[in-house]
Formats: structure tokens, C-alpha cells, sequence
């Protein structure tokens, strides 16, 4: 199954909500649509809600996915807040992944705590 994304344009920064079940395929989807999106808007401060059912992608999964969405999106952000309140032990990893490939992105349980550091990023 896919997912849906919804986009809400903020000030100074573009939220988008990821519904859908959890697996390899949807994450990859949702990625590059929201890559595609955000260089269609010139958007380059990003909070991505990630919101999916279903289990958690495993260990492997989540550093191909941390290393391929941190190489396509090189270039295109100032700032990603990414939310996941499932994430559990594997936040700092997959935080730790993308930013040594040169994404600057922090790694959130909550959208409140996404905001704030958004915020301070300015």
C-alpha cells in the first residue's frame, strides 16, 4: 500500500504529513514526492510528520533509507525537522546517517519539539 502526502505552508517553513502503511516502498514514494514538491516551491526548511501504520522499518532499512534520501536531497535544504514518534532506538542512527552525508537534519518525537528547533535554525 502507499502513502499520502499532505503539504501545509508555513512562514518560513513547509510541514508535510506522510499517512499510509509503513514499508520500504512507501517511504521511498513519500521521499521523492516531497523532495519534488519542495524544489517545485523553492522550500528549503522542511518538517516531515511521518505518521504511518504498521511496524517499523528494521535497521538496514532505515540506513538505506537515511543514506539514498540524504544523497537526493543534497543541496536542497537549510533545515529538516523529520517527526516520528516510532522511530525508538533507531532516531539517533538514522539522524547520525543523514547528517554525515551532509543533510541538516535533527530527528524529532514530537512536531512541538520539530518547530522549536526550526525555529532556532533561522
Amino acid at each position: 500500500m502507499s502513502c499520502e502526502v499532505t503539504f501545509e505552508q508555513h512562514p518560513t517553513y513547509m510541514h508535510a504529513t506522510v499517512t499510509g502503511s509503513s514499508s520500504r516502498a512507501s517511504v521511498e514514494q513519500y521521499i521523492k514526492e516531497v523532495l519534488a514538491e519542495c524544489k517545485k516551491r523553492q522550500c528549503s526548511r522542511l518538517l516531515i510528520e511521518e505518521c504511518l501504520k504498521g511496524p517499523r522499518l528494521e535497521g538496514m532499512d532505515v540506513f538505506a533509507m537515511a543514506s539514498e534520501g540524504s544523497m537526493a536531497a543534497l543541496g536542497v535544504f537549510d533545515a529538516v525537522a523529520y517527526v516520528d514518534p516510532k522511530m525508538g532506538n533507531l532516531k539517533d542512527f538514522a539522524e547520525s546517517v543523514a547528517v554525515n552525508r551532509g543533510l541538516p537534519i535533527s530527528l524529532f518525537f514530537s512536531v512541538e519539539e520539530a518547530v522549536h528547533w526550526l525555529q532556532e535554525q533561522q
